[in-house]
């Protein structure tokens, strides 16, 4: 019972992490890998641009917007890439429409269009936020 219970843990994990990502082989690495996003575009089209002029700065957060609540009005002022790990977050992106993200979606966030995301869903939005920027850039730019 116990070995049956790990193995059914050890496959949550394994694929849970994927979301609906179909496991493939990675030529380069040799090993099962899941593809969660393969872009050169924001969510909204804009080509993606690293920050230059200063030395590569990563930052990697876990968001958690508790449910009906709403984030400010923002831009972000480097490449920012986006992974819901729980919940629902839908994000107004103005005349750019709305979109809705969901557990297991990966998404380029929009960078110089002004946006704010509402958790739409009945539990915590949790969102891993990895911002590819530089020294000195910064990555959210609230809007007044």
């Amino acid at each position: 019972m116990k070995t049956q219970r790990r193995a059914a843990i050890a496959a949550l994990v394994a694929f849970g992490l994927t979301g609906n990502a179909a496991p493939t082989v990675a030529d380069d690495h040799g090993y099962p890998a899941a593809t969660l996003l393969s872009t050169g575009t924001s969510i909204v089209g804009e080509p993606i641009a690293y920050p230059s002029g200063a030395p590569a700065h990563v930052t990697a957060s876990i968001i958690n917007i508790p449910p009906g609540q709403r984030t400010v009005a923002h831009r972000h002022g480097v490449p920012l890439f986006a992974y819901m790990l729980q919940g629902e977050l839908t994000v107004d992106y103005g005349d750019k429409g709305q979109r809705v993200y969901r557990a297991g979606e990966a998404f380029m966030e929009a960078m110089d269009v002004e946006h704010y995301g509402t958790n739409t869903g009945s539990e915590p939005a949790r969102i891993l936020a990895v911002y590819i920027g530089a020294d000195g850039a910064k990555n959210v730019i609230p809007v007044q």
